[in-house]
């Protein structure tokens, strides 16, 4: 809930490892855009001057020592209190003259968090390695989850407090773009997307990213997220597989007992037996892990409930001593 009696707190976030040559512009940029907001920059473990830079042109400056950017995250989370927080990378490829139409949705109340779309602008400079992995990945959780997001790996976005306090960070590195989209989902928060056109690095500036191993990290927390938040349609799905494959091979069996009386191929008698049984438990496994997600989630709304009024209570007090 943002305070609509006062103007709203604005944190801009920016996670940085190695950005000394980008951090300052960076910087600079949305101080111009947004000059009222708290600017912010984790550093996490640079060896190069960013820190230093950031601090010179006026970011207050805090570090995290556990590598990665999903800690860095976690920890900016966790540390910063703000009414919206726009999160952004420190290499100077997202444009910040865009920060205003990623706000208004928020400012209006129409969403709860939005997204710097990369992949909805064609001009966009992203090699075409990254951008058939961001397609694969994108196709993947759209089509698990039902939705129609055109980028989950962008590091562009406007978040709101309540959106923040309900997501549990707990990717390390970056995956967590892939993990902020997805939990969304899950929770059913307002999700809106803003195209934004992602320029290359500029010179001196080298990207983080191993497509190999971090393409592999954000396949399986797809894989993990999946198996958590849809545990009926994972292993209900893998069950009915089971039980298909079961049935195949136990059917010529069967005719086989019908036939003779007897049971020629007791290693396929077997076999389709343990694929039945299997196909069975896992199928009891996704109602029961079902079941208590629903749970959870009822819980998580009944703390969200509570924060909101909470802030609501805190709003009219704060409006009544001014």
């Amino acid at each position: 809930m943002i305070n609509s009696g006062n103007a709203p707190t604005i944190a801009v976030i920016i996670p940085c490892y190695n950005e000394a040559a980008t951090v300052g512009q960076v910087i600079a940029d949305f101080r111009k855009e947004l000059p009222r907001a708290s600017i912010h920059v984790f550093d996490n473990n640079s060896t190069d001057d960013t820190a230093t830079i950031a601090r010179a042109v006026g970011a207050m400056v805090s570090h995290e020592y556990r590598q990665g950017k999903g800690h860095v995250v976690r920890s900016m989370f966790q540390q910063i209190d703000a009414d919206i927080y726009v999160l952004v990378d420190g290499d100077s490829t997202y444009p910040a003259a865009k920060v205003h139409e990623l706000l208004n949705p928020v400012l209006r109340g129409r969403a709860d968090m939005v997204v710097g779309s990369r992949l909805s602008e064609e001009s966009s400079e992203m090699r075409h390695v990254n951008l058939f992995g961001n397609r694969l990945f994108l196709y993947t959780v759209n089509m698990i989850f039902g939705s129609s997001l055109t980028d989950i790996l962008t590091g562009y976005r406007v978040m709101t407090r309540e959106f923040v306090r309900a997501i549990p960070v707990l990717s390390p590195g970056f995956q967590i773009e892939t993990e902020l989209s997805i939990q969304a989902l899950h929770k059913g928060m307002r999700v809106q997307e803003v195209p934004v056109k992602l320029s290359n690095r500029p010179h001196g500036s080298k990207s983080k990213i191993r497509i190999v191993s971090d393409g592999l990290k954000i396949a399986f927390t797809i894989f993990d997220l999946f198996r958590a938040y849809k545990p009926l349609t994972m292993f209900g799905l893998t069950g009915l597989l089971l039980i298909t494959v079961g049935s195949g091979i136990g059917f010529s069996v069967i005719v086989e007992f019908f036939q003779t009386g007897l049971v020629p191929r007791l290693p396929s008698a077997v076999l389709a037996a343990a694929l039945w049984l299997a196909g069975l438990l896992s199928i009891f496994v996704g109602l029961i892990l079902n079941t208590l997600a629903r749970n959870f989630q009822e819980l998580t709304y009944q703390i969200l409930s509570a924060d909101r009024q909470l802030s609501a209570i805190r709003v009219g007090i704060t409006d009544k001593k001014s």
